[in-house]
């Protein structure tokens, strides 16, 4: 695979999702053009990915042959829309009633339209055999107040990379699987290298790995209602892990101003002996740091109390103004079905969504002559029966994260006490959700 570009945006917590969707792109790919067209006479699908070509564009050539082929009656036209361009495309297209027939997009972005009502409601829809090929954790994550509005396509979940030269230099002989663990062994890098731990960003417009780590730690965010549920003492005490990881020196001060895409640099740079991202990374890492490449190694997840996993997910949604409900349906289902699910993760490098095709055994065995990717392929792979997106589709969750990176900043610098900051973030998140 060749070099992954830049983490952009799309959105606060789509970034999650727009990780999947950068792992498995090279460069952007064609451009969207009005719907609503036929070929040779026949009605004609319209199919937005993001960022896919043309890396996979024998991919997608073959499926939509196959599905042409087993429904003579319409043609599919593939439209691959670069990350940066997505989110202002798809609002405007949904605006102006001009929306694709089916979309890749990601649950968390997908939520804020589906909260608009933008999207078909698949739960008459999808009959309950078919629903049941996907794993219900991963569904789960495309519904919102009782509805669902997207079926589950590839997903990837964290592991941890880390250095084993750096972790050796620091007298350390296993990479820390829990916060607590993180906390001290980012001490002891720092004292014994003088390197970092790791870096994990509280830019609100960036990662939300933050946030989730709040849940991981055992914070309920919101409650039934809606309203802020983290004024707690478990609230309390992972604002003030941050901030005492952030004030004691072992996150660099850029966690204020750079986003993910710095951890990432700083690992390669050899600067970090963590880094908590996508098994695929180790490509890129081979890629640009050959050295620290050779040095890394993947571990499970680190997590919280809890033991909770996260998993990022990227789902197709088919907007409720399609002129071809049923056609769409069936199309987005064979995109997604067991086959071609399979098929894809395997050239993508991610993993599936429903549970036959993740019982292959190139998620289950490490091949002879295992590369790093293999390694931590297994161990990702491994952990998705367990995991589940830590933080639900919901309306306004994008500002949530806002309020509490910006008071868990203010905190950092010293400017709240931590007290003051959770307050302040609770009653700014109830006053506007209200």
């Amino acid at each position: 695979m060749s070099q992954i570009k830049t983490w952009k945006r799309l959105g606060l917590f789509a970034l999650l999702g727009l990780l999947l969707s950068w792992i498995v792109s090279c460069s952007g790919g064609l451009s969207p053009s009005g719907k609503g067209q036929q070929t040779a006479g026949k009605p004609e699908l319209e199919f937005w990915t993001m960022q896919l070509a043309p890396q996979f564009n024998d991919y997608f050539k073959d499926l939509i042959a196959r599905f042409e082929q087993e429904n003579p009656g319409i043609k599919v036209r593939w439209v691959d829309v670069p990350w940066t361009a997505m989110e202002s495309k798809i609002l405007t297209a949904v605006s102006a009633k001009t929306a694709p027939d089916v979309v890749n997009l990601n649950p968390d972005f997908a939520s804020q339209l589906a909260a608009r009502n933008a999207w078909l409601n698949l739960d008459n829809k999808v009959a309950p055999d078919v629903r049941q090929q996907y794993f219900a954790n991963i569904w789960k994550a495309s519904v919102l107040d009782g509805k669902s509005f997207g079926i589950p396509w590839y997903l990837t979940t964290r592991v941890t990379i880390y250095n084993q030269n750096l972790l050796k230099q620091a007298g350390i002989s296993k990479p820390p699987t829990t916060y607590a663990e993180l906390a001290e062994a980012s001490k002891q890098i720092k004292t014994k290298t003088g390197k970092y731990g790791f870096f994990a960003t509280v830019v609100p417009e960036d990662s939300g790995e933050v946030l989730e780590s709040f849940v991981q730690m055992g914070v309920q965010l919101l409650d039934a209602q809606g309203k802020a549920a983290f004024n707690t003492p478990q609230g309390k005490a992972a604002f003030q892990y941050w901030v005492d990881l952030y004030k004691n020196g072992l996150l660099p001060q850029e966690v204020l101003t750079e986003g993910h895409r710095h951890a990432i640099d700083l690992y390669q740079q050899g600067e970090t002996a963590v880094l908590a991202s996508g098994a695929e990374f180790l490509n890129t890492i081979a890629k640009n740091a050959p050295t620290i490449a050779k040095a890394s190694a993947s571990a499970p997840q680190i997590t919280g109390a809890t033991g909770k996993k996260n998993v990022a997910v990227m789902n197709l949604v088919i907007p409720k103004d399609t002129d071809q409900p049923e056609m769409a349906l069936k199309f987005a289902l064979f995109v997604t079905n067991n086959e071609n699910q399979l098929t894809f993760a395997k050239a993508a490098n991610v993993l599936p969504s429903t549970t036959k095709a993740l019982e292959d055994g190139y998620f289950k065995t490490v091949p002879a002559n295992a590369t790093p990717v293999d390694q931590a392929r297994i161990v990702s792979a491994h952990q998705l029966k367990q995991a589940e997106v830590l933080i639900p589709a919901s309306k306004g969750i994008k500002q949530l994260q806002k309020i509490v990176y910006d008071n868990l900043q203010a905190a950092m610098l010293g400017q709240k006490t931590v007290d003051q900051a959770i307050q302040d973030a609770a009653q700014a998140w109830d006053s506007q959700a209200g």
